[in-house]
């Protein structure tokens, strides 16, 4: 709904992670060239870690779309919570091998086949695995395994783990020494700088359509990076709401308060939000009292167990009803006069 005011084609912010929007610091580069390299060189098993909302995903899709280009067959398993044989059974129809996933040998004979062709023609392929901090510790080792199937110069299928310092973490047990010795490279991506913020932004912005660079002051920019402490999910969600609040008001470009009104209603601190429970307002709009009741000489919370707050969910639902409303009366004018 603000496209048109800010000179947009697309939503700048979604949280989809779109590749072409891919914004390119020097740790992404160098993140995105140690997965290149590792596949390529056929090094086997390459870690990509880092904090939740780091842009993780969007890295591997590009990844993704550059193993397309290339020629290169992959799986993606998005979802690795799964048993031993559900992993087999979504590898093996990704990499479109027709079997019986109940039938290992059969699984691992044909995609030793299948493997061993695909390099004889010099071809490569590719294993990417995402969210792997969830995979279970016999996953885990059956995957090591994979890794098994190799010619005596080249390993045959190159597989890339990406997930959360938990994985770091789960990789250092003692169980699971020997896949943490096989892996070549090890890739991290990182929160962003204010400068980069400020890029970040910019290049978004561009991409969706922008022909001006101050869409937010520079005041605002260096708020979305206070609140965010610069995690690109957060910047994402705080932006899209301050784009949505700032298009309500009729403010172009974003100002600093809007910012810290969008992290005020998210209750953002310290770079993530909560949003607040509390019992709904009163038809006259006032805000509703809490009254402490009295049970056995102390004061307890009244049993609903929610605490009042002015950024509450109710008074963000409020606000943005009120938004709606002028907006509705700006193009309601709008139509009068044509």
């Amino acid at each position: 709904m603000y496209h048109r005011f800010f000179g947009l084609n697309e939503s700048p912010f979604n949280v989809n992670p779109d590749p072409r929007y891919l914004f390119m610091t020097e740790h992404t580069r160098e993140a995105l060239a140690c997965l290149t390299y590792g596949i390529q060189a056929r090094k086997g098993f390459v870690l990509l870690s880092g904090e939740v909302g780091t842009g993780k995903t969007t890295l591997l899709n590009k990844l993704l779309e550059w193993l397309h280009e290339g020629g290169i067959a992959s799986a993606f398993i998005f979802n690795p919570r799964l048993t031993v044989t559900q992993f087999f059974d979504f590898m093996m129809a990704d990499f479109s091998i027709p079997c019986d996933p109940n039938m290992k040998s059969q699984v691992l004979l044909k995609l030793n086949r299948w493997l061993f062709e695909r390099h004889r023609t010099g071809q490569c392929t590719a294993l990417i695995i995402d969210e792997a901090q969830n995979l279970s510790s016999e996953t885990l080792e059956e995957i090591r395994l994979l890794s098994n199937l190799e010619t005596s110069t080249k390993k045959l299928l190159q597989i890339v783990l990406s997930g959360q310092p938990e994985l770091e973490r789960k990789l250092n047990q003692p169980e699971l020494r020997q896949l943490r010795q096989r892996i070549a490279l090890h890739a991290r991506t990182r929160s962003l700088t204010l400068r980069e913020t400020a890029g970040y932004l910019k290049a978004r912005l561009r991409v969706a359509g922008a022909q001006e660079d101050d869409i937010f002051t520079a005041d605002a920019v260096k708020a979305v990076h206070q609140y965010s402490q610069g995690t690109p999910r957060l910047i994402n969600l705080v932006s899209e709401r301050a784009l949505i609040n700032a298009f309500a008001d009729q403010k172009n470009p974003i100002p600093e308060s809007i910012v810290k009104e969008v992290a005020c209603e998210l209750d953002l601190q310290d770079g993530d939000f909560v949003l607040r429970e509390v019992p709904p307002r009163q038809p006259s709009h006032e805000k509703l009292q809490e009254i402490p009741v009295k049970h056995n000489g102390s004061e307890q919370v009244p049993s609903n167990g929610f605490a009042t707050s002015p950024d509450t969910l109710v008074e963000i639902l409020s606000r943005l009803m009120e938004r709606l409303d002028r907006l509705e009366a700006i193009n309601s004018k709008g139509r009068a006069l044509h």
